[in-house]
């Protein structure tokens, strides 16, 4: 497990195992707000025991940006803590996140003490904020990967935990493209020092700009890639020529699994569109 402090008391953790999936920290005098958790439970474990053993705090809050496994199966390692989340993030792991952690411990046994732990504590549009010492924390919804997605601004610091709207290689087959470049434009439009995305490295402030036309490039690459085959009859077929250099990225990222990815949007995509 990665770990860097990213300003005071806001530190970022990222996995060695799992698709440098990313978490984060911020550190008040007394207690602590976890955003998201690690992919598996002894990076989880790892994660809180640098808060309490090194930072000195207990965790009062967990923070789930969206329902993914590998944002959010964790939150059971936090006992005691208040889980908070979009009320569709808690519809879906009490829906779906319970059969597919069963589905799972058949196949792992790494994830054999893992519960579903949904949030206790939701909201649907508009903000939530949580103070946590100095830090003012704002909570709002970030759709695009998932309908459930959030990101949370630590607004004195311009600090965005986008969550996975946010990603080396957006990904949006959970979720929707229009709501993944809105997501997208808005947060170029934020004003911040650093973007933590969901999976992969930091963005710093000097990178920002160019990861948003960037990423916004990519979408609308692909959907006028795909919007101009959805209509013949070997779309299936023509959808897999779309290579994901030509839609404006590079199969390395993300280790590598980008390429697949990339894949996976191209059908999906061609599903949402087929199917309107």
């Amino acid at each position: 497990m990665h770990r860097e402090r990213v300003s005071e008391n806001v530190y970022w953790f990222q996995s060695e195992v799992y698709a440098q999936v990313t978490a984060g920290v911020i550190v008040g005098p007394q207690w602590a707000v976890v955003i998201d958790t690690l992919a598996l439970p002894d990076e989880t474990m790892a994660m809180r025991e640098f808060i309490e053993h090194e930072l000195g705090v207990q965790v009062r809050y967990v923070i789930n940006t969206h329902y993914h496994a590998d944002h959010c199966w964790g939150n059971c390692f936090f006992p005691g803590a208040t889980i908070v989340g979009h009320s569709k993030c808690r519809e879906y792991l009490i829906e779906d996140g319970i059969p597919s952690l069963e589905s799972a411990q058949k196949q792992n046994q790494a994830l054999r003490h893992v519960k579903i732990v949904p949030p206790q504590q939701t909201f649907s549009d508009g903000e939530m904020t949580l103070r946590v010492g100095k830090k003012n924390l704002i909570l709002f919804p970030s759709f695009g990967h998932s309908n459930d997605g959030i990101s949370v601004l630590v607004e004195e610091d311009r600090v965005l935990f986008a969550g996975d709207a946010f990603m080396p290689l957006p990904y949006i087959v959970d979720g929707d493209i229009d709501d993944m470049i809105a997501s997208v434009k808005k947060t170029g439009k934020m004003g911040l020092e650093n973007i933590i995305q969901g999976h992969g490295d930091i963005i710093l402030r000097g990178e920002i700009d160019a990861a948003i036309k960037e990423n916004l490039n990519y979408l609308n690459n692909i959907k006028k890639s795909v919007k101009a085959i959805a209509k013949r009859k070997n779309a299936q077929e023509l959808i897999e020529e779309i290579s994901i250099e030509e839609s404006g990225k590079n199969r390395v990222y993300l280790g590598g699994l980008a390429e697949m990815l990339h894949r996976r949007n191209l059908r999906a995509l061609l599903r949402q569109i087929t199917e309107k």
